[in-house]
């Protein structure tokens, strides 16, 4: 896709879910070990009532998205503003929501909302991403 085919009011979406493993690793390589992410027992005492997805692992499924799939290769994350909003746990799937916002021609960049759903419809996560893409 060229910068010039993605439109304003543009919508993508990716169902994904979060695995033990992929949480295990996420804690092993930023050396976020906090219990509630990777401790039952201790999760369970919790108002979340169990283990859940870090935060910031949720926003790097956003960053996958931006850089493989839409806009896609070549991608470049400029900025980005989250707001964690429901807890996102194992193994629930979950859509990735990218809207084109706005685009700024002069300097092939968009403005895109980024967002985490639940099968509910409520957000997890909720954002505002600027890229350049320059396809």
């Amino acid at each position: 896709m060229t910068y010039d085919e993605i439109k304003v009011g543009q919508v993508y979406e990716k169902k994904v879910s979060t695995t033990s493993k992929d949480v295990e690793t996420f804690a092993e390589i930023t050396g976020d070990k906090n219990p509630l992410h990777l401790d039952d027992e201790f999760a369970k005492e919790t108002i979340f009532g169990g283990r859940i997805v870090h935060g910031m692992l949720g926003l790097g499924k956003i960053s996958a998205v931006l850089g493989m799939e839409f806009p896609g290769p070549g991608t470049i994350y400029m900025s980005q503003t989250s707001k964690f909003l429901a807890p996102i746990y194992l193994d629930e799937e979950v859509t990735i929501k990218i809207t084109v916002k706005e685009k700024i021609e002069e300097k092939k960049r968009l403005i895109l909302n980024t967002q985490i759903l639940k099968e509910n419809g409520k957000a997890a996560i909720d954002g505002e991403a600027m890229v350049k893409y320059d396809k």
